[in-house]
């Protein structure tokens, strides 16, 4: 089972003791990484039909890492990425997740 992007995240309670999950604060982390030269990765511009789970699961073995993908990338919402988008793809997911804790 893959690690999920909740892992990461802050949590804290709403006024009416709601558990409010954040997850901006992992995604900047991430796409600070890349932008900060801490992670290699790859480049890949997103064909016509292509997804992020799709590509997640070619470069990492588990779709559900899309969000990984979407947050080294700079994208907030992974499933509406249209062809032609330039996507990063962090080389390694250990050293992707190394950076989140």
């Amino acid at each position: 089972m893959a690690l999920s992007r909740y892992s990461f995240s802050s949590r804290t309670s709403d006024s009416n003791g709601k558990e409010i999950i954040g997850i901006s604060k992992v995604s900047y982390k991430l796409y600070q990484a890349i932008e900060g030269g801490l992670l290699s990765y790859s480049v890949h511009v997103l064909e016509e039909g292509e997804r992020l789970d799709y590509l997640a699961g070619i470069n990492y073995g588990d779709s559900g890492l899309w969000w990984v993908i979407a947050a080294a990338s700079g994208i907030g919402y992974g499933l509406q990425v249209p062809p032609g988008t330039i996507i990063r793809i962090p080389s390694n997911i250990t050293e992707a997740f190394g950076v989140l804790v």
